[in-house]
């Protein structure tokens, strides 16, 4: 395809969902970064948490509910970001149709609320609903605005600071994982939920009196972009985040029990792998909108999801070692963390800004697919042919999850613009 086509294409897309009233605001501007060092922190507390509960799920399947199948423990993991994307399509919508800072306000307070709540639950059954389902839907109105709110309000280094606002979460995961596990020591799990959920309060409370609109869109009639739905580069990239999401949260979730219980390690381990999915998160979130700004997006999350598959497929598939662990963990760490600061670009890119929190909470209900279809399968992988030891068919599951998604966004790439050199 010609770089004209490439343009043209892009245009059209573009105009599907761009309405030439709306009152915009200046790009670039300083208000910008400070709306991104919103984000950053409300990423850090409800992303934060989720990448976190591999230290609440080795605790659960390994002492405090230990007869439970890990199909149904892991659940509660998958619910969590499952119902952020479930909700995010709601999400969006009200992003558009009222002030962000009230959302995010009665998210922080619902969220903390969720964790407060769980933390008086004494079965996995109870901990489902409230750690997972609840929190999950509260998240939504956390995440769909910190995700696309900076997007608006920047343009020549988009990628750079959604990548910014990603590393967040991966911070959060990063230091939370440690703190989780400490306090879970000292005090137990129940407090940990507790002290995670007041966080989450304080935090988002106090923050979103910063994260503001820079276009103010008028409201539509339909409530659904339908046209987005009929266009194939929407079907395209709706297609690899579920595939990529389906792979996504497996590292973060049977990695830690992994190095305990097929390696030998002590239980302090699993806090140790947490956190090092999310150091390489960190690093990758922020490098990877660094790639991004020069190659485009499209080619840096190809990119990100091949180098997704050969962390789990070569590195952590055929070993047993606590080197090669390290390195599977960091390196999924570094190329997965795309999925969740990349694909708001890519959003971007192919349909513009103005309706980027609608589009991007139907491409988010991608995510909720493979997520639900992904951890709980695995943990039924483990259970009944892993007999709970051996995890060569969760790891398979795994990798074939990131080599779909890394085919459907090749076919994506090509359909923008054959030329392999192009930035797109």
């Amino acid at each position: 395809m010609s770089s004209s086509s490439s343009i043209t294409h892009e245009t059209k897309d573009k105009d599907f969902f761009e309405s030439k009233d709306a009152k915009v605001l200046p790009p670039d501007s300083p208000k910008g970064w400070v709306v991104v060092f919103g984000a950053f922190f409300l990423l850090m507390m409800v992303v934060g948490n989720t990448n976190a509960f591999g230290v609440f799920m080795e605790e659960y399947q390994l002492r405090v509910f230990p007869t439970t199948p890990s199909s149904t423990i892991s659940w509660i993991g998958s619910l969590q970001f499952c119902c952020m994307c479930i909700f995010g399509v709601g999400t969006g919508i009200l992003i558009e149709r009222f002030r962000p800072q009230l959302i995010i306000l009665i998210g922080a307070v619902a969220t903390g609320t969720s964790l407060l709540i769980a933390s008086a639950c004494n079965s996995p059954i109870p901990l489902i609903f409230t750690q997972g389902i609840l929190f999950g839907a509260s998240g939504s109105l956390l995440l769909i605005p910190s995700m696309s709110l900076p997007g608006q309000w920047m343009q020549k280094h988009r990628a750079l600071a959604i990548g910014v606002c990603a590393a967040g979460g991966s911070l959060g995961g990063l230091w939370m994982s440690f703190a989780t596990k400490a306090i879970v020591s000292k005090l137990g799990w129940q407090w940990a939920l507790r002290i995670n959920g007041i966080m989450v309060v304080v935090v988002g409370a106090s923050i979103s009196p910063l994260m503001r609109r820079r276009i103010n869109v008028p409201k539509r009639d339909k409530i659904i972009d339908v046209l987005a739905l009929k266009n194939i580069h929407f079907i395209l990239l709706f297609a690899a985040g579920m595939c990529a999401a389906g792979g996504y949260y497996m590292p973060y979730y049977f990695m830690p029990s992994f190095s305990v219980v097929v390696l030998g390690l002590p239980s302090k381990w699993s806090a140790n792998i947490s956190s090092l999915l999310n150091a390489g998160s960190v690093v990758g979130r922020i490098a990877t909108g660094i790639l991004a700004d020069h190659i485009g997006s499209l080619n840096a999350l190809f990119l990100t999801s091949l180098l997704s598959a050969f962390a789990v497929l070569v590195l952590w598939l055929p070993f047993k070692t606590l080197g090669t662990l390290i390195a599977a963990a960091l390196v999924f760490g570094f190329a997965s963390g795309s999925i969740v600061s990349l694909v708001p670009v890519v959003t971007a890119d192919l349909f513009g800004i103005k309706r980027l929190p609608s589009i991007l909470g139907l491409v988010f209900f991608s995510y909720a697919i493979g997520t639900l279809i992904s951890s709980p399968i695995g943990g039924v992988l483990l259970d009944v042919y892993g007999h709970e030891t051996n995890y060569t068919s969760l790891i398979i599951y795994n990798g074939v999850f990131f080599a779909l998604s890394t085919v459907l966004l090749a076919a994506l790439r090509l359909m923008r613009n054959r030329n392999l050199f192009a930035k797109v």
